[in-house]
């Protein structure tokens, strides 16, 4: 084969593979949060014995300045190199290695000194690699490798030139001004998509607007929920989210507890979404209007709430696109519209979308436009419902046409599905997902689910947003009903994720009536009726919920994912496992009793070592939920827990530091 003399490719003898961060070979970006450091690493290796030099470059997407950070080598070849994303929005990073010649030369050069075999030929070679920097350099730093390099090329002895040949500065002068003419760049620019620290860190309230009336058996409005908020805000969320505020049709209207058929009076679920009065622009009439959800907006803002919004992409037989736009739904044999199953449910109140239909376009520009509409009105969150009933091309198309204008704007997915389906729609562009939390109770299956989600590529990707319960699930652990149950669900959501959430007044008032036995429906669901909730009940959990949301808010180990450790208890009914801030000056361990009825007791085991605890110094478990401090000494502590009074801790660690003066203190 003849080689083709134009092209250096021959002689680019660095290898770079295996880079991470990286989503299915950069198909989908990986996701951070504003200020983050995005670690990068690499298997950068080449042939024979020279040296390597490596680096990272990265810039924010349309953008030609490209900040170079150098990488350095970890262990078997892997390179590393972190860099910092400033602003929402994408950020696109590569890698490159290259021979370093100079600094094969300086390493065997020390060798040969430290032998005592080096000479004058050894610093001939290393002036004409310093003469070739200086041309790459400008100007005093050309100057000073100019006459470096003549200093080498003189006639004194080896041993005189050792210090000239060695100097630190020589060798960062030239680091400076590197030879990449056959640098090896990785495949393709990988992608991170920047979101809002709400992507990372959150916490969720979700209530029926019109629960809220403070008279018995009326609808409330907006003005009432503005009234709910503050009691919202005292427990600590900062995320306050609505079910559908959309007007809910009238035809197959669905009664009490799911009934297929309504009574007078029956409000119908709001899922079922547009009526005359409106669709998925307008707000349900007993609502109130679109000024007063803008005043609900505001209001929230002023407590420090977000307000999220969900978003169900399906249809009453009533709204409007039905009439105008009937080629959007899938039509039965006998002309009908197919209505919503899942057998042997049906919800013959609600027609899907047809993603197969010839007007797909249209109706996509259509669902987008719903999404920009609210987000005119201040809602920047978006729960959305069942996405994954819905075709993944458009998903990855509408979340990528709103973040580019609109990068500020949070969408969780609600896929109680497939793990793959979930994972997919994570990587489309969802920037929080709901997870299996609800029924992982064992410790086995918690330690293990979560240390699936906590690693790579898994993290990089997918963030988990821990529920205990939904308007759609009351898992069977809930229904056994008492406050302990709650308790430990509560402290398991909020410590083991930085996103959670409840839906409430049903969780903090110890909602855990089913439908019926097996089911996980709620009996007297809000879903399909009004609800008058007493917030003022005395057995209200709202106490321990602002105060665990207190310490979630003062603590940033609480703050992140990745740094959750599970750690060694000697009894299964008690789960112990830790959280670190990223600068190591928060540490957090958390001991839960999953046993409701029983006093558990046993002995936690902490790897002192990983969690940079002196093992010849005591440290103080300060429990942020009683205020109680334990004197621990060495790995292995005794912990009880009795549920009739708290199922768990949540203990801050200080670590005891030893000065000269032989004075002990706490970090």
């Amino acid at each position: 084969m003849k080689a083709k003399a134009k092209d250096s490719e021959g002689r680019k003898r660095v290898i770079v593979e295996a880079v991470s961060p990286e989503i299915d070979g950069g198909r989908f970006p990986t996701k951070r949060t504003v200020g983050d450091q995005v670690s990068v690493e690499a298997d950068i290796f080449a042939d024979g014995h020279d040296a390597i030099s490596a680096s990272l470059l990265a810039h924010r997407e349309g953008s030609d300045q490209w900040t170079e950070i150098p990488m350095r080598p970890l262990v078997n070849d892997r390179w590393t190199g972190t860099f910092r994303v400033a602003e929402l929005g994408r950020y696109g990073f590569k890698v490159q290695g290259w021979i370093d010649h100079f600094e094969t030369w300086r390493r065997d050069l020390l060798k040969r000194i430290k032998a005592e075999a080096d000479t004058a030929i050894d610093y001939l070679m290393g002036a004409d690699l310093i003469a070739q920097a200086a041309e790459r350099a400008t100007g005093a730093d050309a100057d000073w490798l100019r006459h470096r390099a003549t200093v080498l090329r003189s006639k004194q002895q080896p041993r005189e030139l050792r210090t000239h040949a060695t100097d630190p500065t020589l060798q960062e002068l030239v680091r400076r001004y590197p030879d990449k003419r056959f640098a090896t760049f990785s495949d393709r620019e990988i992608i991170v998509m920047v979101d809002p620290l709400r992507a990372r860190f959150s916490s969720w309230y979700e209530f029926f607007p019109r629960s809220t009336s403070p008279e018995a058996g009326r609808h409330g409005t907006f003005t009432d929920s503005i009234a709910r908020l503050p009691y919202i805000a005292e427990m600590g969320f900062n995320v306050v989210y609505l079910p559908p505020v959309h007007p809910i049709g009238q035809t197959f209207r669905k009664g009490r507890n799911n009934s297929p058929s309504a009574e007078a009076g029956d409000p119908g679920s709001p899922w079922a979404i547009g009526s005359e009065e409106g669709g998925h622009k307008g707000v349900h009439p007993q609502l109130g209007t679109i000024d007063d959800f803008r005043r609900f907006v505001k209001e929230a803002k002023d407590l420090n709430l977000s307000v999220a919004l969900d978003i169900a992409f399906q249809a009453s037989p009533d709204h409007p696109y039905v009439r105008k736009h009937e080629s959007w739904f899938r039509k039965r044999p006998d002309g009908s519209i197919q209505y919503a199953e899942n057998p042997p449910k049906k919800y013959q109140d609600i027609y899907p979308f047809e993603f197969e239909s010839q007007d797909w376009a249209a109706m996509w520009e259509e669902l987008k436009s719903v999404f920009l509409y609210w987000i005119d009105q201040g809602v920047t969150i978006f729960r959305v419902d069942n996405p994954h009933t819905k075709a993944f091309p458009f998903w990855e198309w509408v979340i990528a046409e709103i973040r580019r204008d609109h990068p500020e704007v949070l969408f969780l997915a609600e896929a109680f599905t497939r793990p793959k389906v979930m994972y997919r729609l994570a990587k489309l562009g969802f920037s929080q997902s709901y997870t299996y939390f609800p029924w992982r109770n064992a410790k086995s299956e918690i330690t293990s689910y979560l240390t699936e989600l906590t690693q790579p590529p898994i993290r990089d990707f997918f963030r988990p947003n821990h529920w205990p319960n939904t308007p759609d699930i009351l898992t069977e652990f809930l229904q056994i009903g008492g406050r302990a149950v709650f308790s430990i669900r509560l402290l398991l959501a909020a410590t083991l994720g930085a996103n959670y959430g409840i839906y409430g007044p049903a969780f903090e008032l110890l909602e855990h009536r089913a439908l019926r036995q097996g089911s996980e429906e709620y009996l007297d669901s809000e879903k399909y009726e009004i609800r008058g909730w007493d917030i003022e009940q005395p057995t209200s959990l709202r106490h321990l919920i602002a105060r665990v949301n207190t310490v979630r808010n003062e603590n940033e180990a609480l703050q992140n994912d990745w740094s959750l450790k599970f750690h060694l208890v000697d009894n299964d009914q008690i789960i112990g496992y830790s959280k670190e801030s990223d600068d190591h000056s928060n540490l957090m361990v958390m001991v839960v009793n999953l046993d409701p009825h029983h006093t558990q007791s046993g002995y936690l085991t902490l790897p002192l070592d990983i969690l940079e605890i002196p093992p010849d110094r005591a440290y103080e478990a300060e429990d942020l939920l009683t205020g109680a401090r334990y004197l621990w000494h060495g790995s292995r502590n005794y912990v009880e827990l009795n549920p009739t009074a708290l199922s768990g801790h949540i203990l801050k660690i200080h670590r005891r530091m030893k000065v000269e003066s032989d004075f002990e203190y706490f970090l």
